[in-house]
């Protein structure tokens, strides 16, 4: 069961950003405690009163923001960019000895459970394209006339067959909720460009399993949080004020600033009372920039039937819309957009009828991810725009019930263009069958350690202290690193 989100309310937003900048304001206060005593810096330095304020990088960024497309339920590689002829010549048949005994003796054992001994070859048919020669089947042809932008991850690896652990960890970097997402930390470390809109923004229809965990702020300040924007009508529900006092709004906000004013400069130091001043300003200021950003309809005709607009399937338009709708927040300066393909309960899930399943979502998705990448080149944002599209796994090559395929957190692929990303580049491979990363394995911890990479951060330096520990998005034991061959 996958769980529709409720949306954002002017006053829920309120709420939520007073205590974040209350936070922020004491995450400040600590970090010129530290520094003061000569100690280690718990993070980046954040004003209290501009915690959406950019800061610099560690080193210069190849990428200024990301937009992470988020498959849910686990696509299938194998019917989708990572082609095997051993698979289609052994359609039917039991897995190879040898490649078994590989996975029964990894970690990743179990990704036979629940199958049937007979593998089953992708029903699509498979074409190269471009001057790479990507292999990518009929699922997706617009996507396809991208290939040469494409950095293909072919071997990416979770540590859960499960949805809710692999996404948490896809998210977050750990398979247990409760801590950080990427996008919280993106936006802890860097800030956003336009102080009119939040920096981490979530555009879907419902979440995927474990909910909000997947992109909660977790240990960091609240004001780190994404913001759930509306890919039709208002963007935040109710963030105007009602008609009678539109007017007189500003006025008002100026005398209440006044006041705290005058009441802040007699009790210095107080993070709580800046806070509150700071939510009140951004609260004020994203009723015109929200809605300037989310009035997509303003777009040309031609370039909103390229997403979709027009499509005959509703489920496109809507995936189009938001695609669009990113595009519009990166160009403003936004620093961080996820994009749920989520629709329905089922997302990508087909453990029976994988046509079924898969058809109509690559249909759905195909046009406007494209029309994405076209509309970014064009416009000179592609190569300061990282675009990541995953899944928190993929599927396996054996059949599962009728004619459908299991979890594979064994080896799957993740695509990644633009932001300083090598184009038509292919890392790692799966084994001649696509269960197991056999070249190059990938972690989650690398892929995100390649990101924060590749807008400048570095994964160790970016830490946020918790309980005397400095946490990590690719944790505190070591080991990740930007993934070899990615960036440029």
């Amino acid at each position: 069961m996958f769980l529709a989100p409720s949306p954002c309310h002017r006053r829920h937003f309120l709420r939520r950003m007073g205590a974040g900048f209350g936070a922020v304001a004491l995450t400040a206060l600590r970090q010129g405690e530290a520094r003061a005593a000569g100690g280690p810096s718990v993070g980046p330095v954040i004003d209290p009163m501009r915690p959406y304020a950019a800061r610099p990088p560690h080193f210069a960024p190849r990428a200024k923001s990301v937009i992470f497309l988020f498959m849910v339920g686990g696509p299938s590689q194998v019917d989708t960019f990572d082609y095997k002829p051993l698979l289609q010549k052994l359609d039917g048949k039991p897995v190879p000895d040898s490649i078994r005994k590989a996975v029964e003796a990894s970690r990743h054992a179990n990704v036979f459970h629940g199958c049937k001994d007979e593998l089953m070859g992708s029903p699509y048919a498979w074409k190269q394209h471009g001057e790479s020669g990507l292999w990518v089947s009929e699922l997706y042809p617009r996507v396809a006339e991208h290939a040469d932008r494409l950095c293909v991850l072919h071997s990416v690896q979770a540590e859960s067959n499960n949805h809710a652990p692999a996404s948490y960890q896809l998210h977050t970097g750990e398979i247990r909720p409760g801590k950080a997402s990427l996008g919280s930390w993106v936006t802890y470390g860097l800030g956003t460009e336009n102080q009119d809109l939040p920096g981490y923004v979530m555009l879907f229809d419902a979440g995927p399993l474990g909910g909000a965990a997947n992109y909660s702020n977790g240990f960091l300040p609240p004001a780190f949080q994404p913001t759930r924007l509306r890919d039709q009508g208002t963007p935040v529900l109710d963030l105007l004020p009602p008609e009678p006092f539109r007017a007189g709004q500003r006025a008002s906000l100026d005398l209440i600033h006044d006041l705290n004013r005058r009441h802040r400069e007699s009790r210095p130091g107080h993070g709580g009372l800046e806070a509150r001043m700071a939510s009140y300003e951004l609260a004020y200021r994203m009723q015109a920039a929200a809605l300037e950003v989310g009035d997509v309809e303003g777009e040309p005709e031609s370039l909103r039937r390229a997403y979709g607009f027009e499509h005959g399937d509703g489920r496109t338009r809507s995936f189009g819309r938001k695609c669009l709708l990113a595009r519009r927040l990166v160009e403003k300066g936004v620093r961080f957009v996820q994009v749920y393909d989520m629709p329905d309960k089922d997302g990508w899930d087909a453990h029976d009828r994988l046509t079924q399943n898969h058809t109509p979502r690559a249909r759905w998705t195909d046009e406007p991810i494209a029309a994405l990448l076209s509309d970014l080149e064009e416009r000179g944002l592609l190569e300061e725009t990282l675009v990541v599209w995953a899944s928190e796994f993929g599927r396996t090559p054996m059949m599962q019930g009728d004619r459908g395929r299991q979890h594979n957190a064994a080896g799957f692929t993740v695509w990644l263009a633009g932001g300083g990303t090598r184009p038509g580049a292919r890392i790692g491979a799966t084994d001649e069958i696509g269960l197991m990363a056999a070249d190059q394995p990938v972690p989650f911890r690398d892929l995100h350690a390649t990101v924060l990479n590749a807008l400048g951060l570095d994964h160790e330096a970016l830490h946020f202290e918790v309980a005397g520990r400095q946490e990590r998005l690719t944790g505190v034991a070591g080991g990740a690193r930007p993934i070899p061959g990615v960036l440029g």
